[in-house]
């Protein structure tokens, strides 16, 4: 662990109530999201968060430390999350976790990305069309066309891109977290990447 997950477990395990807000405040939406990939309402996925705190608090003095604190909190939203679904009668979409080049998607010309072994910014978008302004990409209307788009991705999809693109983790952290291989990961991330850019396009180019 981290000298911060550290420091904010021990405030944790202390009763430092602030302490727990601010963790709340800084996963508490990406947890929903998670949540999301194996339960079929967001409500349900709300309540399975708040039983994920719960767990958080009554498992502090188990924590071990052999995954990081991150990884450890999201796994007990996965856990719980998987057991809600079966109780709720859902097929949980393991294929489009652990397999989803088995489903079947739009191909998108791989040199519209930079390679994986790219120094600074693996997977993301090679260039922006010179037409695209930055202060268009970043206006108000345009953000909310993003927003739109990423919520309109497959579950699994927009988890891996939130947790990659919006709450910055490692590829690594991600496949601890949701239990995925690192190509599974970077197939999910791709094509949600792609479809991200494909609605760009036909908002901006419109």
């Amino acid at each position: 662990m981290s000298t911060l997950e550290l420091r904010e477990l021990e405030a944790l395990r202390a009763g430092d109530e602030e302490a727990f807000m601010a963790l709340v405040r800084r996963h508490q939406a990406a947890m929903v999201r998670v949540a999301q990939i194996y339960v079929s309402r967001r409500d349900l996925a709300e309540e399975v968060v708040q039983e994920a705190w719960v767990g958080v608090l009554r498992g502090l003095d188990r924590f071990e430390g052999r995954s990081s604190f991150k990884t450890w909190l999201f796994r007990i939203v996965t856990n719980l999350a998987k057991t809600r679904a079966v109780r709720e009668g859902r097929t949980i979409p393991f294929s489009a976790l652990r397999t989803p080049e088995a489903v079947p998607e739009a191909a998108v010309e791989p040199e519209r990305f930079r390679p994986p072994h790219d120094p600074r910014w693996p997977g993301h978008w090679a260039s922006k069309p010179a037409e695209w302004p930055e202060e268009r990409l970043l206006a108000d209307e345009t953000l909310a066309r993003i927003e739109q788009a990423m919520e309109a991705l497959p579950d699994s999809q927009r988890a891996v891109m939130t947790l990659r693109d919006v709450e910055g983790w490692t590829a690594d952290e991600v496949c601890n977290a949701l239990e995925l291989s690192e190509t599974n990961q970077r197939v999910l991330l791709h094509r949600a990447r792609s479809k991200i850019r494909q609605a760009l396009e036909l908002y901006l180019d419109a």
